[in-house]
């Protein structure tokens, strides 16, 4: 018997790192779970810790890294507690790791998951900012150090399992017309347009059809997720913008559609269970157990697909533009989105200044050629002082 395949998770206490865990004990001979990470959430780093037992469990937060050290220092004294980026780091690149979930959300896992291409590690990609802020670095380094791609997104990992089986992330898939990804379109799909500014951070985070973090739940609803989801199809499948369209279906079976020059047009379906795409990135190119519930056809009945409406998601014609700009503009964008979706949970802004907020920083700030990752940085860092200018300037700082 072959020796289990060692992984990190990323952002082991989301949705996402919860998801990994679940489907990993499914296989206990195939996987072992090296290295778990998480940013403050001591108390259920702890209990993962306790179950699987890792070699290394890093925070981002040092108060929280020490508390941790101190609740797993009689009960687990084997896990070594690490902190900072530079743990993540670390535990994104260890050699005795072949798997690296990248479930960290946002900018802040954009450093560990390149280093794991860099380290040539089968990276199964949930966290998208890596490819929106350095699509062109990214897709390098995983050229370059024969890194193993794999999107855990519903729709990419559905566009992934719609191509010929010896595709491989990065290069224009042949015969392909075009690429459609579906989108739920939120709680907020069929309210009035006029009462869009009154919704509470709780009514956005009350998604449909999937259980997700506050974060991404508010990106869903603005579909920010979703524009952030074309600039990362684009390098993922090597398609100009033009070839990726976003289709409103609000069951979320059907996770994603190519369309080929043929008329022939491939889906995949399944429940709304993050542990079916995560099984297959786990488990490629064969396939594993996922313990998500069959889909039963016979109980599903229709599925509807319409065209999102341009007034009530503005935040995808933002993305487009930024993903035309080119340049950092994709990095701007990505920033001043989680500065503004930040103010909204925290009560600061109306849900309809979202939108707005990025849209400042968009204008205000200047895009560079994103030749490097010092660049890139610097003008995230550039965002998210715009957005808190036109914050502060309403009376609504908000601090970074």
């Amino acid at each position: 018997m072959n020796n289990p395949a060692g992984i990190t998770v990323l952002g082991a206490t989301g949705s996402i790192g919860v998801n990994t865990l679940d489907v990993v004990a499914r296989h206990p001979d195939r996987f072992r779970v090296m290295a778990l990470t998480a940013n403050t959430s001591v108390d259920k780093l702890a209990e993962q810790c306790l179950r699987f037992r890792p070699r290394y469990a890093a925070m981002v937060d040092a108060d929280a890294a020490q508390r941790l050290a101190d609740r797993l220092r009689q009960a687990a004294p084997e896990v070594q507690v690490l902190h900072g980026t530079a743990g993540l780091v670390q535990v994104a690149g260890l050699d005795e790791v072949d798997y690296v979930m990248a479930a960290i959300v946002g900018a802040a896992g954009l450093l560990p998951t390149l280093e794991a291409a860099r380290r040539g590690k089968r990276v199964l990609l949930a966290n998208k900012e890596a490819l929106v802020m350095s699509g062109a670095l990214f897709m390098q380094a995983v050229r370059e150090h024969a890194a193993t791609l794999l999107p855990i997104d519903s729709e990419h990992n559905a566009v992934l399992q719609c191509l010929p089986g010896d595709y491989a992330p990065g290069h224009a898939p042949p015969g392909v017309r075009q690429v459609l990804l579906t989108a739920s379109g939120g709680p907020f799909r069929t309210l009035p347009l006029e009462n869009l500014a009154g919704v509470t951070p709780a009514q956005a985070c009350a998604h449909p059809n999937w259980v997700m973090g506050r974060k991404i739940s508010v990106d869903s609803a603005t579909m920010m997720n979703k524009g952030l989801e074309m600039i990362e199809a684009c390098w993922l499948f090597g398609l100009p913008l033009e070839q990726v369209r976003v289709v409103l279906h609000p069951q979320s079976i059907i996770h994603s559609l190519v369309e080929y020059l043929d008329g022939s047009m491939l889906a995949q379906l399944g429940n709304p269970d993050m542990r079916i795409p995560i099984a297959h990135a786990l488990g490629w190119p064969g396939r594993i157990e996922s313990g998500a519930d069959r889909l039963d056809l016979l109980t599903v009945g229709s599925l509807q697909f319409e065209a999102p409406e341009n007034q009530r998601y503005p935040c995808l014609a933002l993305a487009s533009e930024a993903m035309r700009t080119g340049g950092t503009a994709p990095a701007i964008l990505n920033a001043a989105n989680e500065v503004a979706v930040q103010a909204f949970l925290d009560g600061c802004i109306a849900f309809s200044d979202i939108p707005a907020t990025i849209n400042y920083a968009l204008e205000q700030c200047s895009v560079h050629e994103a030749i490097s990752l010092e660049v890139i940085l610097a003008d995230d860092t550039a965002a998210r002082a715009a957005a808190n200018h036109r914050l502060a300037a309403g009376g609504k700082l908000v601090t970074q």
